[in-house]
């Protein structure tokens, strides 16, 4: 049916299928019956805009459940409770008839700096597989899609639009493709989103390698592949590469590009008809499973929400076991985010949440016995003496004392990196103040990613709630009183500083690249190599109960073929309550001529127990377990040896551990040795740097140019910022910082209205022009750029007379 749906089209028709309606509709032929489905955000619940529409979170959206982010859901470390929050996000696209969720997003946290780490779940590809995988399966159970997001290498906001991501090829395929693989490979997502960047040297919209012979065709990727939004660069190019949907719409230029490619020959009609394929596929894969009339249950979705933010929260530190707090504790309640909680990030996954419950309310409604004080000001900064002040009193007449701390909404969001990992500075006083006149003290900790903690030996306490959702204060107080046990684990590294990371000094980079020089030393594979002290090590989490691991068995020892390979434990509740242990296994390779991670992890699980409980647990390993990607065969190899199989509590907590030998069979592949090209990899532990020319003796080929040489030439790619110098750009780029910000509607005092501007105004200098004109709807179009381009390169009346003859059609679809 679909074929005979191609066959009946114009050429007009298949193009104009290949861009969105709108925002977030794809485009009909009425003509044809075939109709408009509906895509929206986002990651931790479902944001719906009826009236205005953008993909910034400015306009008003309908109420959804507002879950855990994503970093908070992978410190469950809990496929099945991602799976669950998945289901349900998809039952309220059901509600208002959305078909594509675009979710999840599974970069990889390169960085703790990346202002929108808290809409990813891990620094380690194996573990944000696992969570993507079960997020999927839980979105499309339901019959709603999702859009796998972005793919690749989209690891920063700064420059987002323009930027090339400079990746070895070994470190693109152990580190930052795997997850996306994985998702693929057993989720099969409806949809994936192709990045913003460039990766080295090709916008990913139009990265053939990326789209079609890895996505495709080695990984088998059956749906379609969708832009985000804005990131097109070239449109024919994208479909000859295998993009077949360019979001959003409103505009003609690409449909007329894509029409004039074909009868000029560029552009085989061949391939368009395969991406209208994938397109109605899906078009009527959506059409067959919507379910008008269909209601969810938000009461049902709130109590989901409120138990996911308890399983996702982390325990730091309890010492003297400070924690859980006695009801009839006299405490003093300190910090604006008790009263005023920070539950999701800022951008385009801002959910307008069903209902928000804070702690304040909580610790009120359960009778506890408290006093409470801001301590700071949520909206600046700046510390307040007459607050603090306030603060130190209740302090001192409370036993213990409970402090909600964590970053503001101006500190991390899409659209802009953090500039550094501490809180805000009245905070970090507030607390090191109470610590001096009370020693109790106890920090519940908000926010998206990892941050310094310069009063963490002066607290006994530390909860890290991350993005808890809309019911995350009232799961905080179900932690502190002891009503569930914290077990939730970092499924990130918390350095003592951003410094100490081996990616620091080559984040965010720009102008026109950024370096990948760490390769495959991300996050915990280069602190744990590298044996550097770390606040909180990857895995680390901590219970009001204890385990004991027993009894490790591995099914062979000396191994032919790993597939299949069993590995069990033992795992024992020793301690009074109930609780869940998460049980990590690493793999510790042989000593090679290749450089590889200390550890690395391939496996784990949750496990539940009753006091004086134990259970078996079982994990099954494969070949992949054991490989490391072979640039030289360009396939993944597996060495014989000795490895060691871990299994720990946290990547820095290995209880127990027991050797095997591989002896794969016909194994003579020969292994890169980058031991006198590139000797930094070899000694992480002296050596805090990688030079430029060791990197690009990794890379394989000249690294290009950070910076643009010689006089410069504006082209579609140049930022508002790049001819803000101009009297044009200076105006442009005002106007478009005014109108954006002027859509923010809300209180002045209103820290999000703050942090939404600010993300506005970061953002506007960054805008490439193109994109500026496929997000218009159609008032400003790609002759109109070329015209302003050709006067801002000198040729000024050849340029006013393209942009008079570029002015918009009146006409309609």
């Amino acid at each position: 049916m679909i074929k005979e749906l191609i066959r009946q089209m114009t050429l007009e028709e298949k193009a104009s299928l290949c861009s969105g309606l709108d925002m977030w509709n794809t485009t009909p032929v009425k003509r044809l019956g075939i109709g408009s489905i509906v895509v929206s955000d986002g990651p931790h619940g479902l944001r719906r805009q009826l009236k205005d529409a953008d993909n910034f979170g400015i306009a008003d959206s309908v109420p959804a459940t507002c879950f855990p982010t994503a970093s908070a859901m992978a410190a469950s470390w809990d496929p099945e409770l991602v799976a669950e929050i998945g289901a349900a996000i998809a039952e309220e696209c059901l509600q208002e008839g959305v078909s594509v969720l675009l979710a999840p997003g599974v970069n990889i946290k390169r960085s703790p700096l990346c202002g929108r780490n808290f809409e990813y779940y891990s620094e380690d590809p194996y573990l944000t597989g696992e969570m993507a995988v079960a997020f999927i399966n839980g979105v499309q159970s339901k019959g709603v899609g999702t859009s796998l997001k972005h793919y690749a290498v989209n690891n920063q906001e700064h420059l987002r639009m323009t930027i090339d991501a400079i990746v070895d090829k070994r470190a693109l395929r152990e580190i930052y493709l795997p997850a996306f693989e994985a998702a693929v490979k057993r989720a099969q997502p409806w949809t994936v989103m192709c990045a913003y960047n460039k990766l080295n040297g090709t916008y990913c919209s139009e990265h053939r390698e990326l789209l079609t012979e890895i996505l495709k065709e080695e990984w088998g990727h059956q749906g379609l592949v969708v832009t985000d939004w804005g990131a097109c660069n070239d449109r024919v190019a994208g479909l000859i590469a295998g993009q077949e949907l360019e979001m959003p719409g409103g505009g003609l230029d690409n449909d007329r590009a894509i029409v004039k490619a074909v009868k000029s020959g560029r552009l085989d009609e061949a391939v368009l008809d395969a991406a209208v394929e994938r397109i109605l596929q899906l078009v009527q894969k959506a059409v067959e499973n919507l379910k008008p009339g269909y209601r969810y249950d938000a009461e049902a979705h709130h109590a989901l929400a409120r138990k996911a933010a308890a399983q996702c929260a982390v325990l730091l530190k309890n010492e003297n076991n400070i924690l859980p707090l006695d009801r009839s504790t006299k405490l003093a309640v300190i910090g604006k985010l008790a009263e005023k909680p920070r539950y999701q990030g800022s951008g385009s996954s801002l959910i307008n949440p069903t209902r928000l419950e804070n702690a304040l309310d909580e610790m009120k409604r359960r009778g506890l016995k408290f006093a409470y004080a801001p301590g700071y000001s949520h909206i600046t900064d700046a510390p307040d003496e007459a607050l603090i002040v306030e603060a130190c009193r209740l302090a001192k007449e409370a036993e213990v004392v409970v402090v909600f701390a964590g970053l503001t909404d101006t500190y991390e969001s899409e659209g802009f990196d953090r500039e550094h990992l501490k809180l805000p500075a009245n905070q970090d006083l507030l607390i090191q103040r109470l610590a001096r006149i009370n020693p109790n003290l106890v920090v519940v900790l908000s926010g998206g990613a990892p941050m310094e903690m310069p009063w963490v030996n002066e607290a006994k306490g530390i909860l890290n709630m991350y993005l808890a959702g809309q019911a995350g204060g009232a799961a905080a107080v179900d932690l502190l009183l002891g009503e569930i046990n914290p077990s939730g684990k970092l499924a990130e590294t918390f350095p003592l500083t951003n410094s100490d990371g081996l990616s620091a000094a080559y984040f965010p980079e720009g102008p026109l690249t950024v370096e990948y020089r760490e390769s495959i030393f991300v996050g915990y594979r280069y602190f744990d190599t590298a044996k550097k002290e770390v606040l909180f090590p990857f895995g680390h989490g901590l219970s009001y109960t204890s385990f004991e691991y027993l009894d490790l068995k591995v099914s062979e020892e000396r191994v032919e073929d790993p597939d299949g390979l069993k590995v069990t434990v033992t795992v024992k509740n020793t301690g009074p309550v109930p609780g869940a242990e998460v049980v990590q296994l690493y793999i510790q390779p042989p000593e090679s001529k290749i450089f590889k991670a200390a550890k690395e992890l391939k496996g784990f699980k949750k496990v539940f127990l009753e006091p004086g409980e134990e259970k078996s647990v079982e994990m099954t390993l494969n070949r992949r377990s054991f490989a490391y990607y072979n640039v030289n065969i360009n396939d993944w190899h597996v060495e014989n040896g000795e490895y060691t199989i871990l299994i720990g509590a946290s990547s820095r907590d290995i209880r127990l551990s027991k050797k095997i030998t591989l002896e794969l069979p016909g194994n003579d592949v020969e292994v890169p040795d980058y031991r006198d090209a590139c000797p930094a990899y070899y000694q992480l532990d002296r050596q805090t740097d990688i030079p430029r020319e060791q990197f690009a003796a990794l890379y394989g080929r000249p690294l290009p140019p950070k910076t643009e040489a010689g006089k410069k030439a504006y082209h579609r790619n140049s930022t508002l910022g790049d001819i803000s110098h101009t009297f044009i750009g200076r105006i442009m780029l005002k106007a478009g910082t005014s109108m954006a910000t002027g859509k923010v509607k809300g209180e002045e005092e209103d820290s999000r209205i703050i942090a939404t501007k600010n993300m506005m105004t970061k953002m506007a200098p960054q805008l490439p022009l193109r994109s500026i004109a496929f997000s218009s709807g159609g008032l400003l179009t790609l002759g109109m750029i070329d015209g302003l381009l050709m006067i801002l390169n000198g040729r000024r009346l050849r340029g006013l007379g393209k942009i008079l003859t570029s002015l918009p059609w009146k006409k309609k679809r």
